[in-house]
């Protein structure tokens, strides 16, 4: 199986690994492409197998000279495991990134994980922009996500390590119903991939080369450290596809929920951080922050329509408000 990762033979790369199928597979192409990395694990100690699976992490950093990251978590509850799981992760790659200057973070994302994705999503009422959710390459603020496996299935990947005699572990959470994305597996994705994979992966190359002869300008107009001005594009889903792509860079995900939401209030808070605004020409999205403005810069915000929960970053980083015509 050759891949090409040519995108990132010149960059600082981290994987992220698990010890499972897909990212022990990913470990071996890239290793054999050459391509320079670095892993990234995380024991969740939720399961006894773990232990094992970060020892085999350590087995292959020694044997093949790779840098090991390793994080031990134990977590006091399983309330939203998934969730909490994921932003433990990333934040974990995310603090890895910034304090070895990482550039590039791989992760073993596959076809079925994308077409478990698109399920889910259209369970939910979601667009084409959340329909397709995942990229090959996905640009955040401080690095960029590249995910090559994803026109790979996973038993293609599986045979891929039988053949070549390399160990794997198989998660046995992954048969637990209880998450959302093992019952789409076990009673959707798996068998449907197993019988239409080439329709399927076609399908995903149309809709994303569809999405992309939108052309939509989703760059800001302006940026000033965390905050970002959008050019209203007097499309509610364009406008929330800019929004979608602003929010992800962050690390967040709109539900449909907040979609609704922030067009019908024009501005919403995400997580307790992040606050959106939409106003008659512009969209602007700033970290929420508290802090006491003067009664002057108030009026001038005011007068040049600046939404009032942006207000407080934009006093707190001293922001010049000449952008705003």
């Amino acid at each position: 199986m050759n891949l090409d990762f040519h995108k990132i033979t010149n960059t600082k790369n981290l994987l992220a690994f698990s010890a499972g199928v897909d990212s022990t597979a990913l470990f071996f192409l890239l290793l054999n492409s050459k391509t320079p990395f670095d892993i990234a694990i995380v024991n969740y100690n939720t399961r006894e197998q773990s232990k094992e699976e970060v020892e085999y992490a350590k087995f292959l950093a020694q044997k093949y000279n790779k840098k090991i990251f390793i994080k031990d978590v134990k977590l006091e509850t399983n309330s939203n495991f998934e969730k909490t799981a994921r932003d433990i992760r990333y934040s974990f790659f995310e603090e890895l990134i910034k304090d070895n200057s990482y550039e590039i973070l791989i992760t073993a994302h596959q076809l079925n994980d994308l077409f478990e994705w698109f399920l889910m999503q259209l369970s939910r009422g979601a667009g084409l922009v959340e329909l397709l959710g995942m990229n090959e390459f996905e640009k955040k603020n401080e690095y960029s996500i590249f995910r090559p496996l994803l026109n790979i299935s996973k038993d293609k990947l599986e045979n891929f390590l039988k053949e070549n005699h390399i160990k794997y572990f198989v998660d046995s959470s992954n048969c637990d119903e209880k998450y959302r994305r093992n019952y789409f597996r076990k009673h959707f994705s798996n068998n449907f991939l197993n019988e239409f994979k080439q329709g399927v992966t076609k399908s995903f190359e149309f809709l994303n080369n569809d999405l992309n002869s939108l052309n939509i300008k989703t760059e800001p107009i302006k940026k000033f450290e965390e905050l970002e001005i959008f050019k209203n594009l007097q499309d509610d889903n364009l406008n929330l596809r800019v929004i979608d792509k602003s929010l992800k860079k962050r690390g967040f995900l709109l539900s449909n929920k907040e979609r609704n939401e922030i067009l019908k209030q024009k501005e919403l808070t995400i997580s307790h951080k992040i606050n959106i605004s939409i106003t008659e020409n512009y969209i602007f999205i700033a970290p929420k922050i508290e802090v006491i403005m003067s009664k002057e810069f108030k009026e001038f915000c005011r007068i040049k329509k600046i939404p009032q929960n942006i207000r407080a970053y934009i006093f707190s980083k001293n922001i010049p408000l000449d952008f705003i015509k």
